[in-house]
């Protein structure tokens, strides 16, 4: 039905774009706002990098009604995605705190209408998903210089961002922020989490391509981002490098197991062998790491699980539609159900943020968008002979999931320079696998 109104406009509107300098450029200005997106995310503000996203979404939606033969298609992935949209515009409806909810929903919206926007471009322009990806991973390096930098003159802390009461000196981390604003260092983390499999992604498709040079230089970034995102101190970044370690291996075993056994062997045990001392010799780190485990006794667990506890009783008082979607509105609604006088923005898990905002089906629905997502992705590194493809889906479902492992702890998620490469990476699996089609 859409495609059919679009191609009444497109007749309506074929003249101008024949002869319209700026249409017949578009695609130009788009990936040039695309990768602005990116460059302001190191950083300008959330207003501004949302702005910069909502050049993007407009110059898609001018393109989609005057570009010839533009046609509008979801994959059936994505109608769980369009699903949960539908459910946070119910609960915004719904929401008591609707100014405040209102808010909330216009970065929704900026999240969604990019992710559109970027399956609307990578559609005919594949070929420029290596240099997107080199965008992120630039911006991640310049992150990971910085930090490493911040680590060596020892930066204080802007608040209280570890627990040092049971602590030696010796074990007293310098955590790390980068140029990210607001300045944290789980911001940080999350960031590295979401960026880090490009860079090793652009390692290894340029290892293929026999451009060497090129593939050491991502490596080596990727490499110094890895050992940064441990400076941050941020445990949540630390399950999510697990996991996109694991997922590295898993996706090499493909190629590497059946003629290279002993070396793919090698060079896992020798990764697990370093981490493993990285851990015994650098006693901030080993701190950190088992602070982990420490459950109650570390005081920023002990907050976290306060969180978990008020908000499912806020679930539980309103699982249907939920609150509303925004921190802001989230903030408001908190104060009545907080455990402790800790005032807390989110409920520091994504999974648990989504239910408490917008209700049980929409958690329902990210869900399922969420494995259908996985299932297709898995399905397609399985299948196909594609090579570059493979390391580019593999890239982005490492990302989505180290994401998810990260959001179970933090609330970082929510934050835009994590959301526009997450949802970058999502477009990418979208358009380079194999997933059923539907015409709108």
């Amino acid at each position: 039905m859409f495609n059919s109104i679009l191609k009444l406009i497109h007749s309506k509107t074929e003249f101008l774009y024949e002869n319209s300098l700026f249409l017949q450029n578009i695609d130009k200005l788009i990936f040039l706002s695309i990768i602005l997106v990116f460059v302001t995310s190191t950083c300008m503000s959330s207003d501004v990098i949302g702005f910069v996203a909502l050049i993007t979404v407009f110059l898609s939606f001018v393109k989609i009604l005057t570009k010839p033969d533009e046609k509008l298609e979801i994959k059936t992935f994505e109608l769980w995605l369009l699903a949960y949209f539908m459910t946070v515009i119910i609960s915004l409806a719904g929401s008591t705190l609707f100014h405040l909810s209102l808010k909330g929903f216009f970065k929704t919206f900026t999240y969604m209408a990019f992710y559109f926007s970027m399956v609307q471009y990578l559609k005919n322009n594949k070929d420029k998903i290596p240099y997107i990806l080199g965008a992120i991973g630039l911006c991640v390096s310049f992150e990971a210089v910085v930090g490493f930098l911040q680590n060596f003159a020892h930066v204080e802390e802007i608040s209280t961002w570890q627990d040092v009461s049971s602590l030696n000196p010796e074990e007293v981390m310098t955590r790390v922020y980068g140029t990210l604003k607001p300045y944290n260092p789980n911001l940080l983390g999350g960031y590295f989490v979401v960026g880090i499999p490009s860079l090793y992604a652009l390692a290894a498709i340029c290892f293929y391509d026999k451009k060497y040079k090129i593939s050491f230089m991502w490596l080596l970034c990727a490499l110094l981002s890895s050992a940064t995102l441990f400076l941050t101190g941020c445990r949540g970044s630390y399950m999510g490098m697990m996991v996109i370690m694991l997922g590295i291996f898993a996706v090499s075993a493909k190629y590497l197991w059946k003629n290279y056994k002993h070396i793919y062997l090698s060079v896992v045990g020798a990764v697990a062998a370093f981490a493993t001392l990285v851990l015994l010799f650098v006693s901030s780190l080993r701190a950190r790491v088992l602070s982990i485990f420490a459950m109650r006794q570390d005081s920023s667990n002990s907050f976290r699980f306060n969180v978990y506890h008020s908000s499912i009783d806020m679930f539980k008082d309103n699982w249907l539609l939920g609150i509303g979607v925004g921190n802001q509105n989230f903030r408001e609604i908190y104060g009545l159900y907080m455990k402790t006088g800790f005032d807390a923005l989110s409920a520091y898990n994504i999974f648990l943020e989504i239910a408490v905002e917008s209700g049980i089906f929409a958690l329902i629905a990210f869900l399922g968008f969420l494995v259908t997502l996985v299932k297709n992705a898995v399905k397609f590194i399985f299948k196909s002979e594609d090579v570059k493809n493979v390391i580019l889906v593999s890239a982005g479902i490492i990302s989505v999931c180290a994401v998810c492992v990260h959001g179970m702890v933090d609330t970082v998620f929510f934050r835009p320079q994590i959301q526009f490469v997450f949802w970058t990476l999502v477009a990418i699996i979208s358009n380079l696998s194999d997933c059923k089609m539907l015409e709108c």
